[in-house]
């Protein structure tokens, strides 16, 4: 579920930039774009590396950090008037909702890992 939740926000995030100004396309916009991508590939990995309950944690930690550096990336957007703030708004609700399942799921990870 969290990362389907990913996907969809790097797939609004890659949508949204598009608007961005062409001086923005090797810097704000490829950023953002870069870490909101990056969340649900390092939920891939942690999956594909879930016998090893260290290495899983890590990667969902990981996964957590991209998720707060998009919401950084986000903030500057909205401050360069990239975004609408409803706009905004809504990608960093889904962002809060996204770091509490990953959040949840290292709580958890004895859980998610093979024995």
């Amino acid at each position: 579920m969290v990362y389907q939740s990913a996907l969809r926000v790097s797939e609004r995030i890659f949508e949204v930039t598009k608007r961005f100004p062409r001086e923005e396309r090797y810097s704000l916009t490829d950023q953002i774009r870069r870490a909101s991508r990056s969340i649900g590939a390092q939920i891939a990995e942690a999956w594909g590396k879930r016998r090893y309950e260290r290495h899983f944690v890590s990667k969902i930690s990981d996964a957590d950090a991209e998720s707060l550096e998009t919401q950084h990336w986000l903030r500057v957007a909205r401050l360069c008037g990239y975004l609408e703030e409803g706009e905004a708004n809504a990608l960093h609700d889904s962002l809060d909702e996204i770091g509490k399942m990953l959040r949840s799921i290292t709580l958890q990870a004895s859980s998610f890992c093979r024995k």
